[in-house]
């Protein structure tokens, strides 16, 4: 028996980590191993599973509280945790008597029967940067398996319907006795007729083939909320594929990916803005327009304003996912030396330098001071 590993160790993460370092984990993960980057690849596939499965307990805070609490047993519903009981003995049992005698005690083997979760789905979207910033609606489409409507799931043509296992009389399991030196002991195999279900299908659905489920297209609306960034996960309950044996269905992911934008950058929910201005409106002051995500405001900058000084505009950022607060807009102005220049104009700028001393200039002052006293005499 394979021991599960720790699911923060899967992520790649340290116990305690945050709801975005966890999402960020996934997203990088998920990824990786993802099926359509590793095609026919059965070791990435598994480690995709793995990695849903760690990114389904840990990002439901429920779950991960008694995960961090008591470990897989906290989650495993046949762990006792959850009104399991004794659930998994039989095969602590079989895992550590059939090592020392090569499966002469009684042991499981194939999969374990009952409902059983469906696969978890995931989904890229990409949206533009103000559709990040104030929300909006996606159509998604989505090739799974869904629940055949002609039998409602069951795999049985209309009119019939399963019947128990003539071979393992509805126990999914066969027990078979064998003799050994260190006495008679049992083993316990999945019953080949029915796969473990318990149940045989005299009369399968001819539109699923007996299969319950049927490979459709599926096309929803999802809804983005304002503040998403860049590896941002939406977890959708209960829309991955369905689940087998009356198993709860799995999740859908959405992955979001934002497009840059032409003006704005993003640090967390401040917005950062570069302006270029003038040397007359940097010496002088000026009032400049200033964008937003959704308006113009003026702004006033002070005569002697220095190159890549940065002002800031409260509350004109991104909203928060989680609360009603909005970041800020930091905007830095940069300033442009102009090119170009006429011979009147290169004049002109000439006679105003012969005007200004030092004085007027506070770093240079300061250099030529330095410089002084490096190399006097």
């Amino acid at each position: 028996m394979s021991e599960k590993r720790d699911f923060y160790e899967v992520l790649g993460l340290k116990k305690g980590a945050t709801d975005d370092e966890i999402k960020r984990a996934f997203r990088k993960k998920a990824m990786e191993y993802h099926p359509d980057r590793n095609p026919g690849d059965k070791t990435a596939e598994e480690k995709f599973k793995e990695v849903n499965a760690a990114y389904s307990i840990l990002s439901d805070p429920q779950k991960k509280e008694k995960y961090d609490r008591f470990g897989h047993a906290g989650v495993d519903p046949n762990a006792g945790f959850g009104g399991g009981g004794f659930g998994g003995f039989e095969d602590v049992f079989s895992d550590l008597f059939g090592n020392m005698f090569g499966g002469a005690f009684s042991q499981t083997g194939g999969r374990r029967t009952g409902p059983r979760k469906g696969q978890d789905l995931q989904k890229n979207v990409t949206v533009t940067f103000e559709e990040a910033a104030f929300g909006t609606k996606k159509q998604i489409q989505l090739n799974k398996n869904v629940e055949c409507e002609s039998c409602g799931g069951s795999g049985a043509a209309k009119g019939s319907q399963k019947v128990t296992c003539s071979k393992c009389n509805g126990s999914g399991k066969i027990h078979m006795t064998q003799k050994t030196a260190f006495g008679q002991f049992t083993n316990i195999q999945t019953c080949d007729k029915c796969g473990g279900s318990g149940s045989t299908n005299e009369n399968p659905c001819p539109d699923c083939s007996g299969q319950g489920m049927v490979r459709k297209t599926v096309t929803m609306t999802v809804d983005i909320p304002a503040g998403v960034d860049n590896d941002s996960v939406i977890s959708i309950r209960g829309q991955g594929e369905p689940g087998s044996d009356g198993g709860p269905s799995g999740d859908l992911y959405v992955i979001i990916s934002v497009k840059p934008h032409a003006l704005f950058t993003r640090k967390g929910y401040d917005l950062l803005l570069e302006i270029p201005i003038t040397f007359t409106q940097a010496a002088l002051g000026d009032e400049i327009t200033v964008p937003t995500l959704q308006e113009k405001v003026s702004y006033k900058i002070p005569a002697g304003t220095q190159p890549d000084t940065v002002f800031r505009l409260k509350g004109k950022g991104i909203k928060s996912l989680r609360t009603s607060k909005y970041g800020d807009l930091y905007v830095k102005v940069i300033l442009e030396v102009p090119t170009k220049l006429t011979g009147e104009q290169k004049r002109l700028i000439g006679k105003l330098g012969e005007t200004l001393s030092n004085d007027g200039y506070s770093k240079r002052k300061k250099f030529s001071d330095i410089m002084k006293e490096i190399f006097k005499p």
